[in-house]
């Protein structure tokens, strides 16, 4: 359990980098939309920002913390996918990890989530930002770190049986770090 939580502090702290620089972020969605020619829709999936960073990104600092964005959400998708190969399922924590998956998913519609107290990057927004164009988009990692630590406490408190230590699925033959942790 110590490495997911080490795991889960590692993108905490990549994302609080990350969050010092939101207005740099809004900037460069607004910048690769208007590029895009895509102004009028809110940017609502992970694979919309990786489109607008892969064609329509026109400098380096606009395609650094885009890229910074992606490769927090592959942390956690990473993470994710982890602890569900390493759980051998409690309702409590498998529907989190649902949760979690779904969110994630590059095709998921975001425009709906909003990050709510004791997160604020809503609130950095406009109200015309944050109802029509980036509410969901800034508000999906903090709402999954949220859910991560949730499904912590959830299985900290399961019997040590409940945790197994399980390899990685046929793509790959080494055992998992952070699974033969969590038993400890």
């Amino acid at each position: 359990m110590n490495a997911v939580k080490k795991a889960l502090r590692n993108i905490e702290q990549n994302y609080k980098l990350f969050l010092q620089q939101q207005f740099t972020f809004v900037g460069a969605l607004q910048h690769t939309r208007e590029n895009a020619h895509d102004t009028i829709r809110p940017v609502a999936s992970i694979s919309q920002v990786q489109s607008y960073m892969d064609h329509h990104c026109n400098n380096s600092t606009d395609r650094r913390i885009l890229n910074m964005f992606l490769n927090i959400c592959s942390d956690l998708s990473e993470l994710c996918h982890k602890l569900e190969t390493a759980h051998s399922g409690n309702d409590v924590t498998s529907s989190i990890l649902e949760k979690c998956k779904l969110l994630l998913s590059h095709s998921n519609d975001l425009s709906a989530i909003r990050a709510t107290y004791p997160h604020d990057v809503v609130n950095h927004l406009s109200c015309d930002e944050a109802r029509n164009h980036y509410g969901g988009v800034v508000s999906l990692i903090p709402v999954v770190l949220d859910c991560m630590k949730e499904w912590v406490n959830h299985a900290e408190k399961l019997p040590q049986h409940a945790l197994r230590n399980v390899l990685t699925p046929t793509h790959s033959s080494e055992p998992l770090t952070v699974l033969s942790e969590l038993e400890t």
